[in-house]
């Protein structure tokens, strides 16, 4: 059983070889890593966070970085597979515009969340995510299955992370703060 599992994965491409594709390895990390010190950038653990009611299951914050630091790592172990597992340039582009599809909303969510202080808008926006997590997997399975499977843990994790989104808006909603440049305040 376990080979035939084996056989499955590796059925559609050969592992690149990283001693000589190591510079497009980088990029991968470098722009994995990008979009993580973004994503870090726009989250805000200030006393507005800490303010909020938050699951009693809800991992403790150091755990945080830790697991994005493993998936983040993942992604671009998963990038470089699938680009060099895609055969044409025009399914190259594809695996970049799923990820830099699935950055974008990763960095949104962290902006609705953290820096709007919008927990609300941000569950919203984690569907988005999730789905493009899912499609992420359907289109890297094409180039390499090595690439949709390391990219499974982060599909649990934002799995995981739309539950505690849910249960932290529920603890605390409303948010109808106002955000003057973005909705009018009545006086």
């Amino acid at each position: 059983m376990t080979t035939n599992i084996q056989n499955g994965l590796t059925a559609n491409a050969p592992w690149p070889h990283w001693q000589r594709q190591w510079r497009s390895l980088a990029v991968c990390f470098v722009v994995s890593f990008g979009i993580a010190g973004i994503g870090n950038a726009l989250t805000d653990l200030g006393p507005w966070y800490y303010q909020l009611k938050h699951p009693a299951w809800k991992p403790p914050d150091p755990a945080f970085g830790a697991i994005w630091s493993l998936i983040f790592t993942l992604c671009a172990i998963s990038a470089w597979l699938a680009w060099h597992g895609a055969p044409t340039p025009g399914r190259r582009a594809k695996v970049v515009a799923l990820y830099l599809y699935n950055g974008a909303l990763n960095m949104g969510w962290s902006f609705l969340y953290f820096h709007l202080h919008r927990p609300d808008w941000a569950m919203w926006e984690w569907l988005f995510l999730w789905l493009s997590i899912i499609w992420l997997v359907q289109g890297l399975w094409r180039e390499s299955r090595w690439a949709a499977v390391l990219v499974l843990p982060y599909l649990l994790w934002v799995s995981a992370a739309g539950v505690l989104n849910h249960d932290t808006v529920i603890l605390n909603g409303p948010f109808v703060q106002a955000l003057p440049w973005l909705i009018p305040v009545s006086t």
